[in-house]
């Protein structure tokens, strides 16, 4: 790029700032859809064909771990590619495991199953992964609000997908398909829309248009120079990351297992759906106000409220009578808002700490230990549930989103994170 003056670099960044949320929300919109179809219905389809509630959250576990590989995947191409290559393959990959799904569920197949199941949680991957992308050329202080413009779009295809579940489901029925193995039909359709949308329109890549403007080309493998605070950024990678991986702990393991308890007790696939619904609106509605607060008072105060949040959850959801479809969606609401208010602050931190040139190989590996962690809660989740009791799990879930109180002490002093400024000056 020749010597261009800080007027037009300042023009290029805001216009493309303003093109990529626009593009990405329309692809949020469309994945949101994919992401929550399938994990309404995942852990029973898995029940149904193993015969079995002991092992349902395997499907939870394997798509987790999907998204964990595909997180690492998608950080590291976006590295090396920019944000549209790398988005758009997660997706699509993603769409491929959902119809792997379907046709494990025709042919009754449980590798199959299993294998798709992996394959899928790149979709899921993908979408958590899109929300960085609003954030390359985002100023410092409207960090929580770009992620938070991303998120918030998730909410319309979100809340829509376990909405359709049955009638998803009657469709299937008609084709001869397994009913439980509709709504995957749909996470299919939408991953695939949503990844072809970002191939086609998300030009030019924020993440190179980003690196342009801060005089920072790198090479794919090259490491970055150490920054002076180098210190300080580790810390606050490793706040953020904490915090992302207990709230999402607590969140995979709790709404894992509440559609089998809720159809163990006699409800319906459209009282479920409802409810997931309500859960994954919450996960996703709030943003707005989420991003707010985090930018005005510091991610700080955000965190402890995810803690609080999550705890009151857990407390409700172990207490709720099984028959009470109102305070089961009261619980799910607050153990969505929780994660929204883990997800938006640690988002902020992590983005805050690490340099433009290594953030998307960065914020790659900080998701893979997220989705990870979401693997590890959905495994146990099934066992907990179990051996004891769905009150116990959410019970142990609550109790284990405290852990974020202490983890602050790393930040101790600081409101936030110093975040990498962006320049506009020459480059080159």
């Amino acid at each position: 790029m020749d010597t261009t003056s800080p007027a037009r670099l300042g023009d290029l960044r805001t216009s493309t700032q303003r093109r990529t949320l626009i593009v990405v929300v329309t692809s949020q919109i469309l994945g949101g859809a994919g992401l929550a179809a399938g994990v309404t219905v995942g852990a029973l389809l898995t029940k149904e064909m193993l015969g079995s509630s002991r092992f349902a959250g395997l499907s939870s576990a394997l798509f987790t771990l999907g998204s964990a590989a595909a997180a690492l995947i998608v950080g590291r191409v976006s590295h090396r590619l920019g944000r549209r290559t790398g988005l758009s393959i997660g997706y699509l990959a993603g769409a491929a495991g959902g119809a792997g799904v379907v046709l494990a569920a025709v042919t009754d197949s449980l590798p199959l199953l299993f294998v798709s199941m992996f394959v899928y949680g790149s979709g899921t991957a993908t979408n958590l992964q899109a929300r960085y992308a609003g954030t390359d050329l985002a100023e410092a202080s409207h960090r929580g609000r770009a992620v938070s413009t991303i998120m918030v779009a998730t909410t319309f295809g979100a809340v829509a997908g376990p909405n359709l579940v049955e009638v998803m489901g009657d469709l299937a029925a008609g084709w001869g398909i397994p009913v439980l193995a509709g709504p995957f039909i749909l996470s299919s359709a939408a991953f695939a829309a949503a990844g072809l949308f970002l191939l086609a329109f998300l030009r030019p890549d924020p993440l190179r248009v980003a690196r342009q403007l801060q005089s920072e080309p790198v090479a794919p493998d090259e490491e970055a120079p150490l920054e002076p605070d180098r210190d300080m950024q580790r810390r606050g990678i490793l706040v953020g990351a904490t915090v992302m991986v207990v709230t999402q702990i607590v969140m995979v393991a709790i709404m894992t297992m509440t559609p089998i308890h809720m159809i163990d007790h006699g409800h319906g696939l459209g009282q479920t759906g409802m409810v997931i619904a309500i859960h994954v609106a919450a996960m996703f509605l709030p943003s707005p106000l989420t991003g707010m607060l985090a930018d005005r008072y510091g991610r700080i105060p955000v965190v402890v409220a995810a803690g609080v949040t999550l705890l009151a959850a857990g407390i409700l959801a172990a207490l709720a009578p099984a028959d009470s479809v109102v305070l089961l969606s009261v619980a799910l609401a607050l153990l969505g808002l929780g994660w929204n208010f883990g997800l938006i602050s640690g988002t902020a931190i992590l983005t805050d700490s690490t340099p433009l040139a290594t953030r998307a190989r960065t914020q790659g590996s900080v998701d893979l230990c997220i989705a990870l962690a979401g693997a590890g809660g959905g495994i146990v989740s099934g066992m907990v549930v179990a051996s004891s009791s769905f009150a116990v799990l959410s019970l142990g879930g609550g109790l284990i989103a405290l852990a974020l109180i202490p983890v602050l002490a790393l930040n101790r002093g600081q409101a936030r994170a110093k975040p990498e400024p962006m320049r506009t000056g020459t480059t080159s």
